[in-house]
């Protein structure tokens, strides 16, 4: 899927990529550069998060010598 850049720097996030992400006006993405491309990651309010983990395996084993 290919988007164009502006003359103002701004491109259009397809419809289709909106829904997927749940992408919606004023909501903020994390831009990061990586190797050779470029990584929209759309911003979740924390609030939003909780819960998110639940049931993760939070043991760690740990070396002999480590408290």
């Amino acid at each position: 899927m290919n988007v164009t850049v502006s003359s103002k720097y701004q491109i259009v996030i397809p419809r289709e990529i909106r829904k997927i992400f749940k992408i919606y006006p004023g909501q903020k993405l994390e831009l990061i550069p990586y190797e050779n491309r470029i990584e929209f990651i759309p911003v979740k309010n924390i609030k939003d998060m909780r819960g998110f983990l639940k049931g993760i395996d939070t043991n760690i084993e740990r070396d002999d010598d480590r408290v």
